[in-house]
């Protein structure tokens, strides 16, 4: 990996199967999909989520990196064009093959064009939403509850509640029966329930995303409970022959993805130093 003088060494991954990810992606970068969640991961987390924007390094690192590697893609339950504009991500140079994949996979912008795909939104979702102010209500004085509208899904943030967990616990089961009526699925979050249509999770997006790019080697990070699907995703390549890292953006408030991590940093600006250490590796 040569000397490092003025930059963050890489780290070591906790277990051989890490270990054996991140030797892939040095000896072979030109096949290695580097694969990202976009809030927590490359944006820190804030009370309002329409706030949100990547941490002011993390573009110039995944510049730096993308060159040298197959592909970057950002694999986040946001609309893509969101994600796009809070990350800054449209005509960034270095990053013109840089991909996006919103509403976990459902959608995709692609920076060669600049053009998002998707198909029609779910009827259920509308419905749903409809819904759910008389769902909040009935749940009773649940103030500082925020719903979010992001098309193909609708989430309800307790964040800003005054008990965000209290909150959060009393809405878990009037929003699966709403989901439930709907043909819906709940994904919850860091304090946030997300109400979307089955078959749409990270690691579908990533898994289909990872074979039509014919990868060799596999690097995702997350930080929530949403990215769980998208480490099964590269546990599964690993058991197919494709090495893989998982890196976890943040241990505090998600454990469970802490303990399947290879390598565990704290937050959105570690994780963009990892991936500006990786880029002068490579």
């Amino acid at each position: 990996m040569g000397s490092h003088t003025d930059s963050t060494a890489l780290p070591e991954p906790a277990t051989p199967a890490g270990r054996a990810g991140l030797d892939a992606i040095l000896a072979d970068p030109g096949r290695a999909v580097i694969a990202l969640d976009f809030d927590g991961t490359l944006a820190p987390i804030v009370p309002d989520p329409e706030q949100a924007r990547a941490h002011p390094d993390a573009v110039p690192a995944l510049a730096a990196l993308a060159p040298k590697v197959a592909s970057v893609v950002v694999v986040t339950g946001r609309p893509a064009g969101v994600a796009v504009r809070y990350g800054g991500f449209a005509g960034v140079p270095g990053l013109d093959h840089l991909v996006v994949l919103g509403h976990y996979g459902a959608e995709r912008w692609d920076a060669v064009t600049g053009t998002v795909t998707a198909p029609a939104p779910d009827p259920g979702v509308a419905a749903a939403r409809a819904e759910l102010p008389g769902v909040l209500d009935g749940v009773g004085a649940w103030q500082g509850t925020w719903i979010e509208e992001k098309g193909r899904a609708v989430a309800v943030h307790t964040r800003r509640a005054a008990d965000p967990q209290a909150a959060f616990e009393a809405l878990r089961k009037p929003l699966d029966d709403l989901a439930a009526r709907h043909g819906l699925i709940v994904e919850p979050g860091r304090m946030v329930l997300e109400l979307r249509p089955p078959g749409m999770d990270k690691g579908v997006a990533l898994l289909d995303y990872a074979r039509e790019a014919d990868a060799g080697s596999i690097l995702y990070a997350g930080d929530d409970l949403g990215d769980l699907p998208a480490y099964a995703a590269v546990e599964q390549l690993r058991s197919e022959g494709t090495p893989g890292l998982l890196i976890c953006s943040g241990s505090e408030e998600v454990p469970d993805l802490a303990k399947k991590a290879d390598v565990v940093v704290p937050g959105p600006e570690a994780v963009a130093g990892l991936l500006r250490a990786l880029a002068e590796a490579l």
